[in-house]
């Protein structure tokens, strides 16, 4: 079995067994931040590898960096709980959220969660977190969302998610076009 056919068959499936795997892959997701972060940090170290920034430049540049990162993270969290679902790909809405910044990006929570890691890399003045793990990681994500996520929301909201997928870009909106003009 395809993992997108796991993913809808859970999704479409039982609720209980949606909520087990949603709570087990919130967990594991957690795990992979701090492991992301601390193995960044690690990475430094094994690689004999000095600060990235003087303290100073790197809480000035890192803070707005995961300040940002963690608002609209927050956000999108918010949204998808107000239409009755998870960030979990097994627990999402029912329908296509399209509001706040998902008129401008399909994967605004993920550019939160990448830009609040850079904050962080920033921060904690980790060469290996700025330059190796951020851009690994969303190397990662834009592959499982080609191969897993956009297939199954695909399947699973046929004709509007096309329309949706279209129109807007995947991590980082388009450059307002002006008043008047389309701005999706």
């Amino acid at each position: 079995m395809k993992l997108v056919d796991f993913v809808n068959t859970v999704v479409t499936g039982p609720r209980h067994r949606r909520e087990v795997l949603t709570i087990i892959a919130f967990v594991l997701f957690c795990a992979v931040i701090v492991a992301l972060l601390f193995g960044g940090v690690l990475l430094d170290a094994w690689l004999e590898i000095g600060p990235l920034l003087p303290a100073a430049a790197g809480l000035i540049i890192g803070l707005p960096l995961l300040g940002s990162g963690v608002l609209l993270t927050s956000w999108c969290l918010a949204i998808f709980r107000s239409a009755g679902g998870t960030p979990v790909p097994f627990s999402p809405p029912a329908r296509l959220v399209a509001r706040g910044p998902y008129l401008r990006m399909r994967n605004p929570m993920l550019t939160g969660l990448l830009v609040s890691v850079l904050g962080a890399g920033f921060v904690l003045r980790s060469p290996s977190l700025v330059l190796i793990v951020v851009p690994l990681t969303a190397i990662g994500s834009w592959i499982e969302l080609q191969l897993v996520e956009e297939p199954e929301l695909q399947r699973r909201l046929g004709g509007a998610y096309s329309e949706y997928r279209r129109e807007v870009p995947m991590f980082l909106p388009r450059p307002s076009r002006g008043r008047g003009a389309s701005s999706s």
